[in-house]
């Protein structure tokens, strides 16, 4: 009863009225509030990056497993109906949310890459269902957003719960707000110093690591990355780049 109760607060339920009869149709909450709601609770900034309480999510994790049960409960038809914008917010809502999921099912650990094996990464761990199939994290991003969107900046909205990770929002992406939320997502990742700086001195950039693994996204990643700096010559013919070592440590909320 829990389940129907909390499926029905996390959904618009609609009467549709046919030569049949009546019946009961759900449509999905492009809104993505149910989401932004556990955000808001678990999510807390620390400067430019993000920490997320995984020990209070573990304890109360019901209004999580809600809203991800409302996107397992779409059909590839239902889901193929929907706006190039409204999927990719779903997409980019259902890796993060999931991403999540896979950390408090395994908490507490140090890192992420604690979850996974020698033979299999987190990412790779079929864990939930999509589209009425088993899925990971891993199809998501390669195998439907990057395969189907050319959105490079989706690389600064998906969150990995890692330290050198782009920072975990406080609110759900959502189809009417989602070029603003992705490109303020990306002026903030590349203007913090601690995963992505310059040295003038050296006419070097020094940036993630996402850059390096990633390059292929981008038609020109030092012109892409010189157009969101602030304070930055725009001209990429002087600058070298220079990728970071990545923290995966879990990014998680410490309470002194």
């Amino acid at each position: 009863m829990r389940l129907v109760v909390g499926l029905m607060f996390f959904m618009h339920i609609g009467w549709c009225f046919g030569e049949t009869g009546t019946h009961l149709k759900a449509t999905f909450d492009h809104s993505h509030d149910a989401f932004t709601q556990v955000l808001q609770k678990v999510v807390h900034p620390q400067g430019r990056a993000s920490r997320v309480d995984y020990g209070q999510l573990t304890q109360d994790p019901v209004r999580l497993s809600a809203y991800l049960a409302t996107l397992s409960s779409v059909s590839q038809q239902q889901f193929d109906g929907f706006t190039k914008p409204q999927q990719l917010a779903f997409l980019i809502n259902a890796y993060n949310g999931y991403q999540l999921k896979l950390v408090i099912d395994n908490y507490p650990i140090d890192s992420i890459k604690d979850v996974g094996s020698f033979f299999r990464s987190p990412w790779d761990i079929e864990f939930f269902e999509l589209f009425g199939a088993d899925a990971s994290l891993n199809l998501i991003e390669h195998g439907i957003i990057r395969e189907q969107f050319n959105e490079p900046r989706i690389h600064f909205a998906v969150n990995c719960a890692s330290i050198s990770c782009p920072p975990l929002q406080r609110a759900a992406f959502r189809a009417d707000q989602l070029d603003a939320q992705l490109e303020a997502a990306t002026i903030n990742f590349l203007n913090d110093e601690s995963v992505n700086r310059v040295d003038t001195n050296s006419n070097r950039l020094l940036v993630s690591k996402i850059f390096d693994w990633y390059g292929e996204d981008f038609d020109d990643v030092t012109a892409f990355i010189l157009s969101k700096m602030q304070g930055v010559e725009s001209s990429n013919q002087a600058f070298k780049l220079d990728y970071l070592d990545y923290d995966w440590g879990l990014n998680q909320r410490v309470i002194e």
